[in-house]
């Protein structure tokens, strides 16, 4: 029966062509071409959470070995996202999760918490783990990570002794570089224990404790306390804010901006309001949710916010999780002393299922500039950014 059912599923995911050797020691030929990657059937699945799951379910069997795969992991992710349709829940609607205070600092010590040392194996100098921004192709890795940083503060068409304030601020490169670079005084906040420490540890070490600040706080304090900024950047934090949230976090923004300035929001899209990829949710993001391009936009309105650029950058993050795999793979010796194999199959899934993602369209990324209330005094073109 098990073989009957994954067979029956397989033929119609027919948009490549591939092989599958299953657990009997018998093997499928799906499409008529030279198979792109082969699937190992290790043991025989079980049939009811398979049906109820595919997604977790192979997530699962790829971590725990009961599923191997020849070739490109990213072209298996490839091939799911053009068969949605089978191996997705018909008709879910996201998760109306409300992500408290101490519910957010757990989901976000999940991830971000695992430990500096694991992080610094395979990231920049810089420490960014958002998208990167690739000038050319030949950009390394480190060169693409410095650009992003520009290319968001220089939107943000930052004046000298101006205030930022970096909502979701990681290891602190972007409120450093804009308080040595373009002069400002910058704050950070951030909910991961590791980052804030070694953010303090850079402030202290380029003697910036005048100019730049991080804070292990929630962005929900935030509008209690009065303190307002010219200019505001979230990278990368918003997919962890939760769709009921939005509002409460729009709400925030509006209240600690001043007057005619400027927002600079960064973060991952969907097409639609749908739910997370499930085994994501569970395994690497929990609490999390990727919002549609018109779900943000739709609110800003609302809040005095009005739209003045939108770009994206689904590409670039493509090729920036291609870097990190790499570099990931490459540290495998170091990481294997650190964490299981499970450990590093989950990872090695998430990374390159990431890039197939993006690739495929099945999630962008946009850079959304607007400013709080009408700004007339902006620059009229976009050369200030590529100057």
């Amino acid at each position: 029966m098990q073989k009957y059912v994954m067979d029956k599923l397989f033929k119609g995911m027919n948009s490549t062509s591939y092989q599958v050797n299953f657990w009997d020691g018998s093997s499928s030929h799906y499409g008529a071409d030279r198979p792109t990657f082969i699937l190992h059937f290790r043991e025989k699945p079980n049939l009811l959470t398979w049906m109820r799951s595919p997604v977790v379910s192979f997530g699962e069997a790829y971590m725990n070995g009961a599923v191997d795969i020849d070739g490109s992991i990213e072209a298996v992710i490839q091939l799911a996202n053009h068969h949605r349709d089978l191996v997705w829940k018909k008709g879910a609607r996201p998760t109306k999760q409300k992500n408290s205070a101490s519910k957010s600092k757990q989901n976000v010590a999940h991830h971000y918490d695992i430990g500096n040392d694991f992080y610094k194996l395979w990231l920049d100098e810089s420490m960014s783990y958002s998208c990167a921004y690739f000038q050319t192709a030949d950009d390394t890795l480190e060169q693409a990570q410095l650009q992003k940083i520009d290319h968001v503060l220089k939107k943000l068409q930052l004046k000298e002794n101006e205030t930022l304030l970096d909502i979701g601020s990681g290891w602190g490169s972007l409120i450093i570089r804009a308080a040595t670079v373009y002069g400002v005084k910058a704050k950070g906040i951030t909910l991961s224990a590791e980052q804030y420490q070694k953010t303090v540890e850079r402030i202290r070490e380029q003697h910036l404790e005048q100019q730049v600040e991080v804070e292990l706080v929630d962005y929900r304090t935030l509008a209690k306390r009065g303190e307002t900024f010219d200019k505001i950047a979230s990278v990368g934090m918003f997919e962890h804010v939760g769709q009921q949230n939005h509002r409460e976090f729009m709400a925030t923004i509006e209240a600690v901006t001043k007057d005619k300035g400027l927002i600079l929001l960064h973060t991952i899209t969907q097409p639609f309001e749908i739910p997370n990829d499930p085994w994501i949710e569970k395994y690497i993001f929990p609490g999390g949710y990727i919002p549609s391009l018109r779900e943000v936009v739709t609110l800003l309105p609302e809040y005095n916010f009005h739209v003045l650029d939108i770009e994206n950058l689904r590409t670039h993050y493509a090729r920036t999780l291609d870097h990190w795999s790499a570099r990931f793979e490459r540290s495998l010796p170091t990481i294997k002393s650190m964490f299981d194999e499970r450990f590093i199959r989950m990872w090695r899934l998430y990374l390159q299922a990431s890039a197939a993602s993006f690739r495929t369209g099945n999630i962008h990324i946009h850079q959304m500039l607007f400013s709080k209330g009408i700004n007339n005094d902006l620059a009229l073109t976009r050369q200030h950014i590529y100057s």
